[in-house]
């Protein structure tokens, strides 16, 4: 079993690359790859996406890297792999964006994205740090982990998902707003794995067990 990371030249994959190659290592899941070949996102048995930065941007560089998206979507969705989006790889599932102007996302997860807006005008946007996780139903990705476990999170927009079945997790920051979506083979979260410690490395072994 392959868990390709698509590298589209958003953002440093150097700790996702080390957190999914440690946690595969010890569930014995086979290799992790970070790379932007659509040929190995096609043989990929499962897909993660990331993306850090503006939507618009993300959705730009996946896109530009002829054939890419193509297999995203061919492995996501035509071939129903399990797929992992996070932060603003979870974002671009949504219909879409918000952020300087409206962005077309993927359509995979009815939604779109917005801006965090605090009721205490004192919490600082971007929203950088740890928070609580809500979670919202079970999920074979929540094996081991509970509510109030602790994830890292960094943005400044999140996922406003159009049916609340979707939602996995929620978080608070100045108001609850999604820490996680989820449906079908997909899952998604705005936080990160790869920097949440404990939580983060439970997420990743399950999903790299995950079997829809």
């Amino acid at each position: 079993m392959s868990c390709v990371i698509v590298d589209y030249g958003s953002g440093n994959l150097h700790s996702a690359g080390k957190a999914f190659q440690r946690m595969a290592a010890e569930t014995g899941a086979g290799p992790v790859r970070v790379t932007g070949e659509p040929e190995a996102v096609a043989r990929a048995d499962r897909v993660v996406l990331p993306g850090v930065g503006a939507f618009a941007d993300c959705r730009a560089g996946l896109m530009a890297v002829p054939g890419l998206f193509e297999a995203v979507r061919d492995a996501a969705i035509a071939r129903a792999r399990p797929f992992l989006g996070i932060c603003v790889g979870m974002q671009m599932m949504a219909d879409r964006g918000l952020e300087h102007g409206t962005t077309p996302g993927f359509g995979w997860i009815a939604g779109e994205v917005g801006p965090l807006c605090p009721a205490d005008p004192a919490l600082k946007i971007p929203h950088m740090g740890w928070n609580a996780l809500d979670l919202a139903r079970p999920h074979r990705l929540w094996d081991g982990i509970a509510t109030g476990g602790h994830a890292y999170f960094v943005h400044s927009f999140a996922f406003r998902a159009a049916e609340p079945g979707d939602v996995a997790a929620t978080a608070d920051h100045g108001g609850a707003f999604v820490a996680a979506v989820a449906r079908d083979n997909l899952f998604g979260t705005q936080f990160h794995p790869e920097k949440s410690q404990a939580v983060g490395l439970r997420l990743i072994a399950n999903f790299l067990r995950w079997a829809p």
